[in-house]
């Protein structure tokens, strides 16, 4: 069981709403190295990649050569991405370009002055909280997807048996708010743990631990942690009952695929909103490692391997449950990586990176953001080996994912602070 504090469960809601929506992010712990997610197919461009990246080129052309988009016919895909290509050339995929941490639109020149900068640019821990928080630092109790849930819970889901987030990969900052908690699943065992002896064993330990929680202590912490769990024992109670009352999902999931099996999870408890009185979801995946300091090809190819099908048989299940056009999923990520390899086949940290966003109301097809000029110690660079300055902050690119998803306009600053400092505060892909 999660043992979050998951707020006290309600009776079943009743009846659908026609409103409904969910964000869903994948978040690719330990940099993805965008560079070779998303490349330059035009004659020149595609030279000037293949000469700076060296042994870690992929092919234009033959075995293993890149996906050319056919709606964006002068950029390509990672030729581990067939099923991203195919959402993004049917319209339901879109791509942005260049997104960092940033406080302030920043140039390389300011950048090199040290301008309004993010506290500890190229360091994992603090760039993983950054782009879960959309703040300048990561020393902060709420992420941004806890700040969305505090603002607009009492408005969607004020039936709700369950809280608006749930995460799929344990405890995030992302997920944090001031007045609302996450809850937590273990995805594949959403009825919680199992007891492996014979029933009246089983049912005799259940018994005894849960009359532990009702032990007045008088201490503060053991309260609180005996309040979490007792609510987690009904959270699995009341999830289970409900993912009980359907039919199994149709659609097939990639097997032996640790975001797949988080990703159905996320499905199946999309199948039972109505039961749970949730007209709003939002949902935290992850998948690991992507820290490719040497052998990335052998590496990154294998993990987007398992995120391409993974991706798209969300999508197709979402398709099945006709909510494609209320769930929207997106990838965040530590930062990119150098453009100029090492000395190991790899690359070290860097900034700027690319994502992907997916949805039925997604406006697919296009790429959205400034791609960088992929020049070493050029405009775009920050050093001299290709760790390029965000064109887009990531703060733009969650606020145009929480208005989609329901905050207004007035609010954006609520959720994101420092949103004033960009003059186009959303982007306009979905």
């Amino acid at each position: 069981m999660g043992l979050r504090p998951f707020g006290m469960l309600n009776a079943m809601a009743q009846g659908a709403s026609t409103d409904y929506k969910a964000l869903v992010c994948i978040f690719l712990y330990g940099g993805n190295d965008a560079n070779n997610m998303l490349v330059p197919f035009d004659a020149t461009g595609y030279a000037n990649y293949a000469k700076i990246r060296g042994p870690l080129a992929l092919p234009q052309t033959g075995t293993g050569s890149l996906l050319q988009l056919g709606a964006l016919p002068n950029f390509a895909l990672n030729p581990n991405l067939p099923d991203i290509a195919t959402l993004f050339n049917n319209r339901n995929a879109a791509l942005v370009a260049n997104v960092g941490t940033l406080v302030e639109p920043t140039t390389r020149a300011q950048f090199l002055a040290g301008q309004m900068l993010p506290s500890n640019l190229f360091s994992h821990p603090d760039q993983q909280l950054e782009w879960q928080n959309a703040a300048p630092t990561g020393g902060t109790a709420t992420g941004w997807a806890g700040r969305i849930a505090d603002t607009l819970n009492a408005s969607y889901n004020p039936n709700a048996s369950i809280p608006m987030i749930t995460s799929v990969a344990g405890d995030t900052l992302f997920c944090n708010g001031s007045s609302s908690t996450p809850v937590s699943v273990s995805p594949g065992n959403i009825s919680g743990a199992s007891c492996s002896e014979g029933t009246t064993e089983c049912g005799a330990q259940l018994a005894t631990a849960q009359a532990l929680l009702t032990f007045d202590s008088g201490l503060t912490l053991v309260q609180a942690d005996d309040s979490i769990t007792t609510n987690a024992y009904q959270y699995a109670k009341t999830l289970t009952a409900a993912t009980q009352s359907v039919s199994a999902l149709k659609t097939v999931f990639p097997a032996n695929n640790g975001l797949a099996t988080q990703l159905k999870q996320i499905a199946q408890i999309i199948q039972v909103r109505a039961a749970l009185g949730v007209n709003r979801q939002i949902f935290f995946a992850g998948i690991g490692n992507f820290d490719t300091h040497s052998d990335q090809l052998t590496l990154q190819n294998a993990l987007l391997a398992q995120i391409s099908p993974a991706l798209a048989a969300f999508y197709q299940a979402t398709q099945e449950l006709s909510v494609a056009n209320n769930v929207t999923s997106f990838t965040m990520s530590d930062f990119s990586r150098t453009f100029q390899p090492n000395s190991n086949t790899g690359t070290d940290h860097a900034w700027g990176s690319h994502h992907i966003v997916i949805g039925g109301a997604v406006k697919g097809g296009q790429m959205y953001g400034t791609f960088p000029q992929l020049v070493l110690n050029g405009p775009d660079d920050s050093g001299t080996n290709g760790r390029w300055v965000p064109t887009t902050g990531s703060m733009q690119y969650a606020a145009t994912l929480a208005q989609w998803f329901g905050v207004t306009a007035a609010q954006l600053p609520n959720i994101f602070p420092n949103i004033g400092s960009f003059s186009q505060e959303t982007l306009g892909f979905i």
